[in-house]
């Protein structure tokens, strides 16, 4: 197994994707009106909740795998794991959200005719006009949330004003420095 330092690293995409193409479908779902669409969107961006957890959980034993690491800016660190506590947050209220929303959706009920909605007699809007706004207006910010954590995340090796500002200590060889070459 590797080290739970390593792990951060290996997971951490999870939760972004999830909530990319879950908010993806979620919108596609408000305009198809779909009950299939809108399962697939709920469920994807429940998983992008569940996911942020270990991510999280996983991010203090990174940052003490780079605590030491001559090229990485604390700073940036502490940027990165403020913007990952939002953005768990922000992806567990709408995890939450979305899980609601799934199981209002698991089982076909049949519409009103009175609703005035078009399709099918079964189950394509089963959402009430409210829920469907939450889940889309949860997913669009929670996906920006996580989108701008990440990215900080990204920052604090591929993008490190150490590496590009500050030259190699003596006996560091090149291989080893994260995205440079000299």
């Amino acid at each position: 197994m590797p080290p739970l330092s390593d792990i951060h690293v290996m997971i951490n995409h999870f939760p972004v994707i999830l909530a990319v193409v879950g908010t993806f479908f979620a919108v596609v779902a408000l305009i198809v009106r779909r009950r299939g669409v809108w399962q697939y969107a709920t469920a994807t961006l429940a998983l992008a909740g569940l996911a942020a957890i270990p991510t999280y959980f996983t991010g203090e034993p990174a940052q003490d795998g780079l605590r030491h690491a001559w090229y990485v800016s604390q700073r940036a660190i502490h940027t990165h794991e403020e913007a990952g506590e939002f953005a768990l947050w922000s992806l567990l209220v709408m995890g939450l959200i979305s899980a609601y929303a799934w199981w209002r959706l698991r089982a076909p009920r049949p519409l009103a005719r009175a609703t005035g909605e078009p399709g099918t007699m079964w189950g394509a809007l089963l959402l009430p006009v409210w829920l469907r706004a939450l889940v889309v207006l949860s997913a669009l910010f929670a996906t920006v949330v996580v989108f701008r954590a990440a990215q900080l995340g990204g920052d604090i090796t591929h993008h490190s004003t150490v590496l590009r500002t500050t030259p190699r200590p003596p006996g560091v060889p090149v291989e080893s420095l994260p995205g440079r070459r000299d």
